[in-house]
């Protein structure tokens, strides 16, 4: 990276910043939930037309945009730079200024933030465009919250082709790191995520009469625990692995054995394989049970995301590029995580790079993590996001 383009980033991601951050706000006013973006993406492609760079919308609510400089050609190797523009179902806390309008929607996992980071990333970029290597695919995804995830989709309708795409950025928001610092790890990062939903039938009646019932909510007690021992017992105890069950409804009384039971859970892992074998064996043991009881069980098997893996080798240029950018002690390295990002479905596609965002800040409270209707960020975390997205793409 020469010096004066580095120190053009700089200067001009901290001019930007309120502008940047009155994206952010706007955004967060106004959350759409996944699938639904459509304000947002009208609002994402008006800000890019504004800036001069051509775009168009993909799917039903994503959008793309491209920048090119006067020696780049359509047959050139693009890099992508993506961020997610969806919102979630929680009924946000926070008394601020730029506080959801919308009842029951919140932007509380950042999306609004990487939009907002993305645009003013694509203004500086636009205005370096003729010393730029390589040109810029920018994609606003939809649905990054939702099975089966924006991303793949996405891929479905050509994003990484027509121009093709060589390799792709992101990055994420993470409270728990204050704001200033990023955070890499290299190859396997994040886990596969499957969502699985349950029907227990039996046979209702009265409490005081057991015996001439069906019991579903004993049946799904005892699935609920017994399948824990596919994790604890048929699982490599190397390999990281969840089951959760987070649902489990059964509409009786005190003395109502209902004859319906409805379970809902997670199962996250980081080896595909085994992945595979244990979502057979969560059908197969479910279904046992239910039948040593007398009921039967429908099992849907949601497919998720699989696992992310960063590129080794474009994980690890950036992070050198951060460190003598932001400087050493900004950077950090992260364990594996549990949680899922559908930006895995590029993995499988095409050599990635996602990164964590710092954007916590203990002296000003901002310390809820995501999916908390208190979630919040440090703003001067936006300047930190442009500039990492603007040296992510430079030689």
């Amino acid at each position: 990276m020469s010096t004066s383009i580095q120190d053009f980033i700089k200067n001009k991601s901290v001019k930007l910043l309120e502008k940047v951050n009155g994206y952010r706000e706007y955004l967060h006013t106004h959350p759409e939930l996944s699938f639904e973006e459509y304000e947002t993406s009208n609002y994402v492609s008006s800000k890019l037309t504004e800036l001069g760079i051509s775009n168009q919308k993909i799917g039903t609510t994503g959008v793309i945009g491209l920048i090119m400089g006067e020696h780049h050609s359509i047959d050139d190797k693009f890099i992508g730079l993506r961020a997610d523009l969806d919102a979630l179902p929680i009924q946000e806390e926070n008394e601020v200024p730029y506080k959801s309008c919308i009842p029951g929607k919140m932007h509380a996992c950042g999306h609004d933030v990487h939009t907002s980071i993305l645009l003013g990333a694509a203004e500086i970029l636009f205005e370096k465009r003729n010393e730029l290597t390589h040109p810029i695919k920018l994609i606003f995804q939809p649905g990054e919250e939702k099975n089966p995830g924006g991303a793949s989709i996405l891929i479905q309708e050509g994003v990484l082709k027509n121009p093709n795409v060589s390799k792709m950025f992101a990055l994420h928001v993470f409270p728990e790191m204050e704001v200033g610092k990023l955070g890499f790890k290299e190859g396997l990062y994040m886990a596969s995520c499957d969502e699985i939903y349950m029907t227990i039938h039996g046979k209702g009646g009265h409490g005081a009469m057991p015996h001439q019932c069906i019991d579903p909510i004993l049946i799904g007690a005892t699935i609920v625990t017994s399948l824990q021992t596919i994790v604890s017992r048929s699982c490599d105890p190397k390999t990281p692995c969840v089951l959760s069950f987070g649902h489990f409804e059964g509409l009786g009384a005190t003395n109502v054995i209902p004859s319906t039971v409805h379970l809902k859970g997670t199962f996250r892992t980081m080896d595909e394989t085994w992945r595979e074998k244990a979502l057979t064996l969560i059908q197969q043991q479910a279904s046992d049970i239910a039948k040593t009881f007398g009921g039967t069980v429908d099992v849907e098997i949601s497919r998720g995301y699989p696992c992310l893996i960063n590129n080794e080798e474009l994980t690890q240029k950036l992070k050198v590029k951060s460190e003598v950018f932001f400087g050493s002690k900004q950077v950090e390295e992260l364990p594996i995580r549990l949680t899922s990002e559908d930006f895995a479905f590029y993995s499988q596609e095409i050599p990635v790079c996602f990164v964590r965002l710092g954007v916590g800040n203990i002296e000003k409270g901002i310390t809820f993590g995501v999916h908390h209707p208190r979630f919040d960020i440090d703003k001067n975390a936006l300047i930190i996001g442009m500039q990492t997205m603007c040296i992510s793409v430079l030689d």
